[in-house]
C-alpha cells in the first residue's frame, strides 16, 4: 500500500473516533462552539485529502457533511438530534469507504447517495425552523421523485441527481442562501433509520499504529539505559559464582534486556527520508532563483538514524545542499560551453557502513580549485605563503571548513558570506561524526559525512591508565596493537622528537594518554605497550594506554556544566561495578595532542575572519600578558601560528633555547621577563615568520585579538618595545618584532 494512503488511513480512523464523541456531545450541548469547530475541521480535512488522492466517493460524502456544518457554524441552522443522526451516518459511510480502501485499495461498490440525500433534505427544513430566519414562502408543487445514482469510479458524475421542480417565487432576502441549489418543497419522508453503530468496525492499519509522545519515548530510553547498566552489574557479579541457577537466570536477563534495548531503540529510529523530503522543493526554488537547471537524485532514503541524530544533521545537510546548487553547479550556458548537459545533477546517497551512517552529497559542477583556495587563504592571512606552499590539495580543500572562509567573490541571498561550513563541521563533530570533502576542478564536489547511528547507548572499549578506567566509543576504534619484548625497542621510532609506530609501512603518531591527562602511568611489569589505533577527522593515531579491557555497551551521561570545558571528555558512564568512568572525546584528544588542527588556531582564524567579513580596515593586534599583569601587543599580520609545548620538549643548546617544530628547529626568545614554567603547564609560544625564518616568542598568556587603536603614541620605557598606546582602556606595550627576530639570529 502507498505510504501516503497508509498514513491517511491511520489519521482518518483516529479522527473518526473523535467525531463520534464530538457529535454526541453536540447533540447534548449544541452551543459548544469549540467542539463544532473541531468537527468541521475533521470533515474538511477528510474532504480535502480525499480530493487530493482522487477518492471521489469519499470526497462527495464528506463534502455534503461539510455543507451542512457550514450552515450550523454560521447560525443558519441549529444543531439538533436530526442533524446529529445524519452526520453520524456520514461518519459510518466514511468508515465503510476507508475499510474498502484498506482491503482492496479502491473505494468499493457501495452506494452512499442515501446518506448524502439525508443531509441535503435537512437544509431547507432546518432553515424553516431556524429562529434566526423568517419562514420562507414556498409555492405548492407536486412532489418530485428523487432518483438515486450510484457513484462510479473516477471521473464520476455528480453524486446525487435531482430533478428540479418549477422555480418558486423569489424568497425574502433574509431566506436567500447564496451558492446553494434550489431544493423542492419537502415531501413526506419516512422515518430516518438510525445509523449503523460503529462497534466492530476495526482497521488493521490504524490498529497496528499508535501515536506516542516523544517525551515518553525519551523517558523509556533513559529507563532502558539504566536497565542496561543494572544488567552489566549483574553479569559482572555472576561471573564470580558457579551457581547454575543464577547463571541461567542471568543469561535469560541478558537476552531479554538486549532484545528490549533493540526494540526501544528501534522506536526512536527514523528514516533519513524525513530530512530529505524537503530538499526537492529547496533545490527547485533555489535553482529557479539562480537561473540554473538542477536534477535532484536521492538514494538510500530508507536508511534509519536515531531521532537525536536526525535533528542534529538537518541544518548541516541543508547548508551543503544549498552550497551545491548556488556555488557548485554552473549555469546552463557555462555547462554547455564545458560540454556538459545543461541540467546539473545533485545526488544524495545514504548507507550503513561499519556501524555508522555514511551520507554523500555529490554534484557534477565546477568543483573547487585548490589554487584558488590557497590564494584566498593567503589574502585572508589564514596561512602564510610559506605554509600554503607546502600544503597538499587535500589540506587546502579542508580550509573551506574554517570560520569565515569562502572562495566566492559574490554575496547572494543564499550563500557567499563565508559562514556555514565551519558550523557544519562543528555540529557533525559534536555528535561524534566526521566531514570530508573531495573535489576535482571541472568535474564536481563530493562531501562525505560519517555519523553514528545513535548517541544514547553505544558500544565502547574500556581502557585503563593511571589506575583509572576510560571508555572509548567503538565508532572511532580501528584496531588494537600490542608490542612485547624486543618489539617495544625496535617498533617505536622517533621522528623529529615525536614517537611514532610503523604500522604496516605507515608511520602512526603515538599519543600517550597518561601524558595528555597529566596522570602518572602505571609501569607494565611485562614491558608491554598497548596501542589503541583511533581515527580523528581524516587522521589516524595510536593512543598508548596502560591496559586494555573488554568492550561493552555503555549509557552516555552528559557532563556537568563545570566540566564542559574539558574537551578531551565527551561524557561519563557507569560501569558494571557501579563506578563512574569518563568517556574520551577522540577528536578533542587529537586536538590537544596536535594530531589535528588545534582549537586555539581555529579561534585565531575565527577572529580574523570575523573582522575581515565586517570590512574593517584597521590592522589587527594580538594581545598577550607579561609577568606583573602587563600587556603587550604585536601586529597580527606578523604572527604565523600560536602553539603550545610541553616544558620537557624545550631544549637548551649552547646557551640558546629551542624546540623541535614541524620538522625544523624553532629558536625561542624569552622577552620582557617571561621564563619557561617548570610545572606541568603548557608553554604558550607566538611563532613569527620573517625572511623565511621562524622565531618563537615565549609569552605568559595569550589574551585576545583586537583592532589597532587610532590614538596618540608615547615613547617606550624599555628595550624591545616600539611605543606605548591605550588598548581597551589599558596602557599596552607594542613589541618590536624585528628586534626579536634579530635577537634570535644573533
Amino acid at each position: 500500500m502507498n505510504d501516503i494512503i497508509r498514513e491517511f488511513l491511520v489519521e482518518s480512523h483516529e479522527s473518526l473516533a473523535q467525531l463520534d464523541l464530538d457529535l454526541v456531545t453536540l447533540e447534548r450541548e449544541p452551543g459548544e462552539r469549540e467542539t463544532l469547530a473541531r468537527v468541521f475541521r475533521i470533515i474538511h480535512t477528510v474532504k480535502g485529502t480525499a480530493g487530493f488522492l482522487g477518492l471521489m466517493k469519499l470526497q462527495a460524502v464528506s463534502h455534503a457533511g461539510e455543507t451542512l456544518l457550514i450552515k450550523v457554524r454560521s447560525g443558519a441552522l441549529t444543531f439538533n438530534a436530526e442533524i446529529a443522526t445524519a452526520l453520524l451516518g456520514v461518519v459510518d459511510a466514511i468508515r465503510k469507504i476507508l475499510a474498502a480502501l484498506e482491503a482492496t485499495e479502491t473505494e468499493g461498490e457501495g452506494d452512499y447517495s442515501a446518506a448524502i440525500q439525508a443531509l441535503d433534505r435537512l437544509l431547507p427544513v432546518a432553515q424553516a425552523r431556524s429562529p434566526l430566519l423568517p419562514p420562507p414562502a414556498v409555492r405548492e408543487a407536486p412532489p418530485v421523485p428523487i432518483v438515486p445514482v450510484v457513484l462510479p469510479a473516477p471521473p464520476p458524475p455528480p453524486p446525487v441527481a435531482v430533478v428540479p421542480p418549477p422555480p418558486p417565487p423569489p424568497p425574502p432576502p433574509a431566506t436567500e442562501v447564496p451558492s446553494e441549489p434550489v431544493k423542492p418543497p419537502p415531501a413526506p419522508r419516512p422515518k430516518q433509520p438510525a445509523p449503523e453503530t460503529s462497534e466492530g468496525h476495526g482497521s488493521a492499519v490504524s490498529g497496528s499504529n499508535i501515536r506516542v509522545d516523544v517525551g515518553l519515548l525519551d523517558k523509556l530510553m533513559t529507563l532502558v539505559g539504566e536497565l542496561v547498566l543494572a544488567r552489566n552489574q549483574i553479569v559482572q557479579y555472576s561471573n564470580g559464582h558457579e551457581d547454575s541457577g543464577l547463571q541461567g537466570a542471568v543469561q535469560r536477563l541478558n537476552a531479554l534486556t538486549t532484545e528490549l534495548q533493540a526494540g526501544v531503540m528501534k522506536t526512536r529510529m527514523q528514516p533519513i527520508e524525513n530530512v530529505w523530503a524537503k530538499f526537492p522543493r529547496v533545490v527547485r526554488d533555489l535553482a529557479v532563483a539562480c537561473g540554473k537547471q538542477v536534477r535532484l537524485e536521492m538514494d538510500g532514503q530508507e536508511t534509519e538514524l536515531d531521532r537525536t541524530i536526525i535533528e542534529a544533521i538537518r541544518d548541516p545537510l541543508t547548508h551543503i545542499v544549498r552550497n551545491a546548487v548556488d556555488h557548485g553547479i554552473e549555469a546552463p550556458n557555462i555547462r554547455t560551453e564545458r560540454r556538459k548537459s545543461p541540467e546539473g545533477r545533485l545526488l544524495l546517497h545514504a548507507l550503513h557502513e561499519s556501524g555508522k551512517v555514511v551520507i554523500e552529497i555529490a554534484d557534477d559542477g565546477g568543483g573547487i580549485d585548490p589554487q584558488r583556495v590557497r590564494d584566498k587563504a593567503i589574502s585572508a592571512k589564514i596561512v602564510t605563503p610559506e605554509v600554503a606552499a607546502r600544503m597538499t590539495d587535500a589540506e587546502l580543500l579542508n580550509l573551506i571548513f574554517l570560520p569565515g572562509f569562502s572562495t566566492t567573490d559574490r554575496v547572494t541571498h543564499f550563500s557567499g558570506r563565508g559562514v556555514g561550513m565551519d558550523v557544519v563541521r562543528t555540529n557533525i563533530e559534536k555528535i561524534g561524526g566526521t566531514v570530508d570533502v573531495e573535489s576535482r576542478p571541472g568535474h564536481g564536489t563530493t562531501v562525505k559525512m560519517k555519523i553514528p547511528l545513535t548517541l544514547a547507548i553505544v558500544p565502547a572499549l574500556t581502557v585503563v591508565t593511571g589506575g583509572d578506567r576510560y571508555a572509548i566509543p567503538q565508532a572511532n576504534l580501528l584496531e588494537l596493537v600490542r608490542l612485547e619484548g624486543d618489539q617495544v625497542r625496535s617498533a617505536i621510532e622517533f621522528v623529529h622528537g615525536a614517537r611514532v609506530y610503523r604500522l604496516r609501512g605507515n608511520l602512526l603518531p603515538l599519543v600517550y594518554l597518561a601524558r595528555e591527562l597529566q596522570v602518572e602511568s602505571v609501569p607494565n611489569p611485562n614491558n608491554e605497550v598497548n596501542i589503541v589505533v583511533l581515527q580523528a577527522d581524516d587522521r589516524r593515531f595510536g593512543l598508548v594506554v596502560d591496559e586494555i579491557r573488554d568492550t561493552e555497551e555503555i549509557v552516555v551521561k552528559p557532563l556537568q556544566k563545570l566540566l564542559k570545558s574539558l574537551t578531551v571528555f565527551a561524557g561519563a558512564t557507569i560501569m558494571d561495578d557501579g563506578r563512574v568512568a569518563l568517556i574520551l572525546d577522540v577528536m578533542g584528544l587529537a586536538v590537544r595532542a596536535n594530531v589535528v588542527r588545534g582549537a586555539r588556531e581555529r579561534a585565531l582564524v575565527d577572529r580574523v575572519a570575523e573582522v575581515t567579513e565586517r570590512g574593517g580596515e584597521r590592522p589587527m593586534l594580538l594581545l598577550f600578558a607579561t609577568p606583573g599583569d602587563g600587556r603587550v601587543a604585536v601586529p597580527l599580520d606578523q604572527v604565523a601560528r600560536l602553539e603550545e609545548f610541553e616544558p620537557e620538549c624545550i631544549e637548551t643548546v649552547g646557551g640558546d633555547v629551542m624546540v623541535q617544530y614541524r620538522g625544523t628547529i624553532l629558536p625561542l626568545v624569552h622577552a620582557l621577563g617571561v621564563s619557561t614554567p617548570s610545572t606541568g603547564e603548557l608553554v604558550q609560544v607566538v611563532v613569527f615568520a620573517g625572511a623565511g625564518e621562524r622565531v618563537g616568542l615565549v609569552v605568559e598568556r595569550i589574551l585576545d585579538i583586537v583592532e589597532s587603536p587610532a590614538v596618540n603614541r608615547s615613547k617606550a620605557t624599555r628595550p624591545g618595545v616600539l611605543f606605548n598606546a591605550v588598548v581597551h582602556d589599558r596602557i599596552t606595550e607594542f613589541l618590536d618584532v624585528d628586534a626579536i627576530i634579530q635577537q634570535a639570529r644573533g
